[in-house]
């Protein structure tokens, strides 16, 4: 059965009055997916998410938020109360905070956050993530249809046609653009025949939760043998999550799902011994085959996450990368949308977070290579655990890297000031309001300019044909901050600074002429606190 969107509008999800659907579909109902349909729908953005999966999927995925996405998520209100002020937010901690991590399996990183950011590190189960991200987004009106497969994506006359199989048969959605967050084996990438760089798989891994048959047959850490790697978690009553590398090479049949058989005997051969185990929860495969999009948009298509980008698990930062990218995006296609983005904003979503999946890509398949259980490499391992003694310069690099600290986005003239492209630290201000931060101006997801000294009058003047999209802010001057006027972008980021060209020519750039082009853009809801965000 076929049926044509504006009956399915109506019958099936009660929404009257829509004429020729949303004007966004997001395909993809994990984290990636249900952020950029937060942020769309917070700028008013009408917005349907197509979730292939009845509810949110109970197993173990991604656990580890790093400290950029954790500092960016937290300016668009998901990690506690969004208003600012000075009472505690929940997730930030008001000290710096170092945590313990490793690189390459190596023992010994130190990943370091500002004063009155969150944890450098963050442990959530993406299930409570994606919980945490629904809520929000139903509370902002956008219609998630699970049970829905997306099994075709095509561009028509100007819109984007998404064709997907739901409990009562095919049903056409027609939408302005279309986002797909829909994961490693994206349907909308192979839909819209996006071109990629892979690089093919050289090792086999294996990842489950089973029982020991013997108590303390394993202990929890990382374990290289001759052979490869086991890591093990604790879970409890002799249940362990166990992770394997080989590096043998890759296993031809990597699409197969594997078997508790097949993880026993790999545990066994790389531990040199018999490793009893039964009652396995899950099972999962996977390997280091890497592959980056060559755009993150196609005409009215566009990539995020998983979907635009694959590399091997090593350091936790699949999650943290999708989180980014949803939230480059899900402001500048909103304004599109909306009618209110400069010309080839959108298109500064690839030119932006593209460069930074590559950089993973390279730093992970490094990690690989460090990992390889070859003797010859023990001199190099040593060294960089040397380099990662402390409070090196060179182990803040690293920190940096994998943390995704030191991403900066690239300038958009060649006049640009030394702030512009940086990310600006939750920094106390002292207002006409009274005293609240960085995190709290930013929490209802639109462009802050922020003023300072004797020049404040005149660059609101300069900034009032984009009143109706700016929050404008006047604060006291900040020891550290010589800039007059900074524009921060809803993620975080200075689009620009007082002293690199004009503030017009800056807001034209971003948000086209103004004129109250986005006069009606709504304001975000409640935040949502998400569970274990607690440090």
């Amino acid at each position: 059965m076929r049926l044509s969107i504006q009956p399915v509008w109506i019958f099936l999800y009660g929404v009257v009055g829509v004429v020729g659907g949303p004007q966004v579909v997001v395909v993809g109902g994990g984290p990636v997916g249900l952020v950029v349909a937060c942020d769309l729908a917070g700028l008013g953005v009408d917005v349907v998410v197509v979730e292939a999966e009845g509810g949110v999927s109970e197993w173990p995925k991604a656990t580890t938020v790093h400290a950029r996405t954790a500092q960016s998520l937290v300016r668009r209100g998901y990690l506690g109360d969004s208003e600012g002020g000075n009472s505690p937010r929940t997730g930030v901690d008001r000290g710096s905070v170092s945590v313990g991590f490793h690189f390459a399996g190596i023992p010994g990183l130190a990943i370091s956050g500002p004063a009155g950011e969150p944890g450098p590190v963050l442990k959530c189960d993406q299930a409570e993530l994606v919980s945490g991200f629904e809520k929000r987004a139903r509370a902002l009106g956008v219609t998630i249809l699970r049970g829905h497969r997306a099994v075709g994506v095509r561009e028509a006359e100007e819109r984007v046609r998404v064709e997907m199989d739901g409990p009562g048969g095919r049903v056409d959605l027609l939408a302005e653009f279309v986002v797909g967050a829909d994961g490693a084996r994206s349907l909308v990438r192979e839909a819209a025949a996006f071109g990629s760089r892979t690089y093919p798989a050289t090792v086999s891994a294996l990842a489950g939760d089973v029982r020991l048959q013997e108590t303390g047959a394993l202990v929890a850490g990382w374990h290289r043998t001759p052979r490869g790697w086991i890591v093990v978690k604790e879970l409890g009553e002799r249940r362990v999550r166990l992770r394997t590398l080989n590096c043998a090479g890759a296993y031809e049949g990597r699409h197969q799902p594997p078997t508790l058989a097949e993880l026993h005997d790999e545990v066994s051969w790389i531990a040199g011994r018999d490793i009893g185990m039964d009652e396995p929860r899950w099972l999962s495969r996977f390997s280091d085959f890497c592959r980056l999009v060559e755009s993150y948009r196609k005409g009215r298509i566009l990539l995020a996450g998983d979907a635009a980008h694959v590399h091997f698990p090593i350091g936790g930062q699949g999650l943290s990368t999708g989180l980014l990218d949803a939230m480059n995006l899900g402001w500048k296609l909103a304004l599109t949308v909306r009618g209110a983005a400069g010309e080839g904003l959108l298109d500064s979503y690839d030119r932006e977070r593209r460069p930074a999946a590559q950089r993973v890509i390279d730093h992970t398949r490094a990690q690989l290579a460090l990992m390889r259980p070859d003797a010859g490499l023990d001199p190099l391992r040593a060294l960089f655990r040397e380099l990662m003694a402390g409070a090196s310069a060179e182990s803040g690099v690293l920190a940096s890297m994998v943390s995704a600290q030191d991403t900066v986005v690239p300038p958009w003239g060649p006049d640009a000031s030394p702030w512009e492209g940086r990310f600006l630290e939750n920094l106390a201000l002292d207002t006409a309001e009274g005293r609240t931060d960085v995190i709290g101006l930013l929490g209802k997801g639109l462009p802050l300019l922020l003023l300072f000294g004797e020049k404040a009058e005149d660059f609101e003047e300069q900034a009032r044909a984009w009143a109706g999209l700016l929050r404008v802010v006047r604060a006291e001057p900040v020891q550290g901050l010589p800039s007059e006027a900074l524009l921060v972008r809803p993620d975080g980021y200075v689009g620009w600074a007082a002293g690199g060209g004009g503030l017009a020519t800056a807001l034209r750039a971003y948000f086209g002429e103004g004129e109250g082009a986005c006069g009606g853009v709504a304001a975000l809801g409640a935040a949502c606190v998400l569970p274990g965000a607690v440090s």
